[in-house]
């Protein structure tokens, strides 16, 4: 084995080597370590949607640790990374695997509120959506307490009617968490109540999706089995409606939020050629670089 290596870095420090075939090397080498590490070992991650607001803001981009998940199960008030649940995957295993790891599903990021061996309980109270685990009930000061205000937004990759967290306290333009003007909070309006939505959606009230109240049910975990529910109970896609989630498809812990942008754009630097100088008055300085 080691006369092999041996033979293989005299190969690789051979002389007269062209330019064109040590860049075709070094990618060959380093290529396959980059995709291990960001597989198995750390992840980085940018906000698309809301579902976390206010601990994670569309535009903010987070560092996960992937290896501890190896070892160490994730535990409750864990914010954890992982595969759409809901993806229909292949029945064939490898193919499985290559859809969890390499190219498949989108990742999801939320809140885990119950393990293995857990029974959680959603109800309400004086209309208002509580949880107890195991019979106790949670006291979750994560959760979004802003309302969520209606906003037309053409750049939004999804949808252009989105629902921002609001602050009643401040003005539009003064908003701590995004930038709102009253054009967008007026089409907003009109889109919001052409699909028979709110205009302005209350922290602490029921989430139902189909007509159905989603914060009324009762669930037993199994042994491979959690339950993760975003910080922004009113917009969130979670356990609430696609039901425990497997062990299998978590792949990370989020630990540290690195940058935080009012900002749309998968890729920043596209927002940033585009709008040079007003970019940068979308720049959250007060949120980078804090442990998550």
């Amino acid at each position: 084995m080691t006369s092999h290596v041996r033979k293989l870095r005299i190969w690789l420090k051979r002389p007269n080597k062209s330019t064109l075939a040590s860049w075709i090397e070094s990618a060959i080498i380093i290529l396959p370590l980059v995709f291990i590490v960001r597989t198995w070992f750390y992840g980085l991650y940018q906000v698309p949607t809301g579902s976390m607001e206010t601990t994670m803001l569309v535009g903010e981009g987070f560092f996960a640790d992937k290896l501890s998940v190896w070892f160490k199960k994730p535990k409750h008030g864990d914010i954890i990374t992982f595969n759409d649940p809901n993806y229909p995957y292949s029945n064939n295993k490898l193919m499985e695997y290559f859809q969890r790891y390499v190219w498949g599903p989108t990742n999801y990021t939320k809140r885990v509120i119950g393990v293995p061996g857990d029974t959680i309980k959603l109800t309400l109270e004086e209309g208002k959506p509580v949880i107890y685990r195991n019979g106790t009930k949670l006291d979750e000061p994560y959760l979004n307490k802003y309302p969520l205000i209606a906003v037309y937004d053409p750049e939004a990759s999804r949808s252009p009617l989105t629902w921002k967290s609001y602050d009643p306290s401040y003005s539009y333009k003064d908003q701590p968490f995004y930038r709102v003007n009253e054009r967008e909070i007026k089409y907003g309006n009109m889109f919001a109540k052409r699909f028979g939505e709110e205009d302005l959606k209350p922290s602490a009230a029921p989430y139902s999706e189909g007509g159905r109240i989603l914060d009324t049910q009762e669930v037993k975990l199994g042994p491979d089995e959690y339950w993760a529910m975003g910080d922004n109970r009113r917009g969130s896609h979670d356990s609430r409606s696609w039901g425990p989630l497997k062990e299998k498809f978590i792949h990370g812990k989020i630990l540290l939020r690195l940058w935080s942008f009012d900002t749309n754009q998968s890729w920043i630097v596209f927002d940033l050629l585009r709008h040079p100088i007003d970019f940068w008055s979308r720049v959250r300085w007060s949120r980078f670089l804090q442990p998550v």
